[in-house]
């Protein structure tokens, strides 16, 4: 399979971690270290400049395509928490604000709202399947997960129409399942770079819808977050995602850009229909061996009960087969790409 030939850790480890970081692909390191060979020397000097803008450039570009929306409308971000952080801070929440979550956030959502929280908001927290009817008139947003990173469920399609922005974090859904932010509804859209799109870590997007957008504070700008930052007080900010992209190495970048070059060659569509097929023979598999199986929904993730899940994920990692634990929870939690095959089930299986 040559999707599967593109990865060399799979040659030795079942790896079953694309929820916490992708394997990488060699074709992305080869384009780092050349990034890097010519920093080396060349020196950074302003064609290295113009050479990172051009790779962000066509990295947003990429990342647009993935999301379905207008490049305008992408910040190229240091990752989903960065993402979520930049919106929750520039809405200036406070009190009479409502915030609804759900249960099982992860620490990259709940910090932002525990921060909302500080300055006087609201956060209530629901069950994830019930996030779409928990909207009433007292609530101001809703800010939760586009997959559930504990269990694989994904959001309710009502919030599509719940008359609230939502914000929703992409990190277990960008490069796993099908993403459309406009058939989504959501006003923000966080996501990784480093995950299921096997890029570098510090590397995500962030989409914004443009009135929504407009909205929210530019808390920490950077040096290209303006128009023209040669002005000094009088310069201006961007109007468009750009103004919350990340101050990102070109290495990192190009790395990122490769790995999604890697991914789109083998075809998006194909991608994600395979990893939720391969997923669903997980949990099927799993569950007929005895091993309950956690609700899910239509995603690359599949979280099963086993006992003292720390130790036995150093035990499966000590025989070649990565999975994570989830803290708090009874779970072993299995990311499913589809650069994984049948192969890496059986090893599972195996080391269980």
């Amino acid at each position: 399979m040559a999707l599967r030939d593109a990865f060399p850790v799979l040659e030795h480890t079942a790896y079953l971690n694309s929820g916490t970081d992708g394997p990488i692909p060699r074709a992305a390191a080869e384009q780092a270290r050349a990034e890097i060979a010519a920093e080396t020397s060349e020196g950074r000097l302003w064609p290295h400049f113009d050479r990172r803008r051009t790779l962000t450039e066509d990295l947003r570009a990429g990342y647009a395509r993935l999301l379905e929306c207008d490049v305008e409308d992408v910040a190229v971000t240091a990752g989903t928490s960065a993402g979520l952080a930049a919106v929750l801070a520039g809405l200036d929440l406070g009190p009479g604000d409502e915030l609804i979550t759900s249960e099982h956030e992860h620490p990259g959502l709940i910090g932002p709202l525990i921060a909302a929280r500080q300055r006087g908001a609201t956060v209530r927290a629901v069950p994830f399947a019930r996030l779409a009817e928990a909207v009433d008139s007292r609530t101001t947003l809703v800010a939760a997960s586009h997959v559930n990173w504990i269990t694989g469920e994904i959001a309710p399609a009502e919030l599509a129409g719940v008359g609230v922005p939502v914000i929703l974090d992409g990190a277990q859904g960008a490069g796993a399942v099908p993403v459309d932010v406009r058939a989504l509804g959501c006003a923000a859209y966080a996501a990784a770079g480093q995950k299921w799109l096997c890029g570098a870590d510090g590397t995500g997007m962030l989409y914004l819808e443009p009135e929504f957008g407009a909205r929210v504070r530019t808390i920490a700008p950077g040096y290209f977050s303006f128009e023209d930052a040669s002005r000094g007080l009088e310069s201006v900010l961007r109007t468009t995602g750009r103004r919350f992209d990340g101050q990102l190495s070109r290495e990192s970048v190009a790395f990122s850009l490769a790995a999604l070059q890697v991914l789109e060659e083998e075809g998006l569509e194909a991608i994600f229909e395979r990893a939720a097929d391969l997923a669903d023979r997980f949990a099927a598999t799993l569950a007929d061996a005895g091993y309950p199986v956690a609700p899910r929904g239509r995603s690359t993730l599949v979280a099963f009960e086993y006992p003292d899940p720390p130790a036995t994920r150093e035990r499966l990692a000590d025989a070649g087969v990565a999975v994570r634990d989830l803290p708090g929870h009874p779970y072993l939690r299995a990311s499913i790409g589809a650069w994984n095959d049948e192969s890496d089930l059986e090893r599972l299986l195996a080391a269980l």
